[in-house]
């Protein structure tokens, strides 16, 4: 069985994760203040299911996949770490928007929400990072079953990631109406977000 403190271990990771800027946070936040909570949370919907197909990954052996062929790890990190370059320019750069003000979207059904929600988080490389390299961690082979550990250890960050998230989609809207009446918090709240995506991504890159 699992160890309680690779549980709560995990959980400690989880919440530093989801509590850090990102692509799942950006796209929530932009969809759920554009569109409003309902479209947030069918967003949500599909990045938990993102959540799921890298859990399974996992459990399938897709740490052994990279150790074996590394180019394949190295490949898919550096595209990650391109891709929250990119995020972070895009909030830094003048006249860059902030998660909080996004430009008007078009409204989308929600079949489209739930796959981009899916696409965004699948695209993540913090969380294909800690699935692929931190997960792995949590598990000691002298317990049992490693799948088993695997699942409950990943089961964790997933619960955790959630309900994060659906509270910054459900409060979306408000946060945003706040940041919009005080201009200058919200470009400091830009630069901020702008920052630590930089931040991750170089992280990302050289480690």
């Amino acid at each position: 069985m699992v160890s309680p403190h690779a549980v709560m271990g995990m959980a400690l990771v989880a919440l530093g994760l989801v509590l850090t800027p990102g692509p799942n946070m950006m796209y929530l936040v932009s969809r759920s203040v554009t569109q409003g909570r309902k479209a947030g949370l069918i967003s949500l919907l599909g990045v938990a299911a993102g959540f799921f197909v890298y859990l399974l990954a996992a459990v399938a052996g897709i740490a052994t996949l990279f150790a074996l062929v590394p180019a394949v790890y190295t490949a898919v990190k550096l595209a990650g770490a391109a891709y929250l370059a990119w995020l972070a320019w895009q909030a830094l750069r003048p006249g860059g928007t902030s998660a909080f003000d996004p430009k008007p979207l078009p409204p989308d059904p929600p079949r489209k929400l739930f796959t981009m929600g899916l696409v965004t988080n699948l695209l993540n490389p913090k969380i294909a990072i800690l699935y692929v390299s931190v997960l792995p961690q949590f598990v000691d082979p002298d317990r049992g079953s490693v799948p088993l550990q695997s699942l409950l250890i990943g089961l964790t960050q997933i619960v955790v990631a959630v309900t994060v998230n659906g509270a910054i989609a459900l409060t979306a809207g408000s946060v945003s109406a706040f940041l919009r009446r005080r201009p200058r918090w919200l470009r400091t709240q830009r630069y901020v977000m702008g920052t630590a995506l930089a931040g991750i991504a170089v992280t990302v890159a050289v480690d």
